[in-house]
């Protein structure tokens, strides 16, 4: 099993940063692949970043890309995602996901583990 805490959400002004945070706890395998999607009430959970635990390989979905940015700590087990520039439109829960595996698939239905979200404002 592997736990997964999100840290880091908050309310922000258009145009300002966050930096999201991913604890990952229990079994930790080294092959694993760690995403970060997103849900705006109403809406549908989305991707955003997806990051290679091995390699740190990463690919971004298009309505972040250039505004966003994912990395790994080793040392700490984290995964993180810088957000600049953000837009109201960036409002969402935050969730990180992992996927036991190699590659930068990030489909959600191939999600095995999810954290529980923490949530982003942005207002305008």
């Amino acid at each position: 099993q592997v736990q997964l805490v999100e840290s880091g959400g908050g309310l922000v002004q258009a145009g300002g940063s966050l930096r999201l945070s991913c604890a990952a706890s229990g079994r930790s395998p080294s092959a694993r692949v760690m995403a970060w999607f997103r849900q705006a009430p109403g809406k549908e959970r989305e991707f955003v970043a997806v990051i290679s635990w091995s390699d740190g390989s990463t690919y971004y979905a298009d309505s972040v890309k250039g505004r966003v940015t994912a990395s790994r700590d080793y040392a700490k087990n984290t995964v993180q995602l810088q957000m600049n520039s953000l837009k109201p439109e960036d409002t969402a829960v935050y969730y990180c996901a992992a996927r036991i595996g190699h590659g930068l698939g990030h489909d959600i239905d191939d999600m095995n583990y999810w954290g529980q979200g923490t949530r982003v404002t942005v207002s305008s």
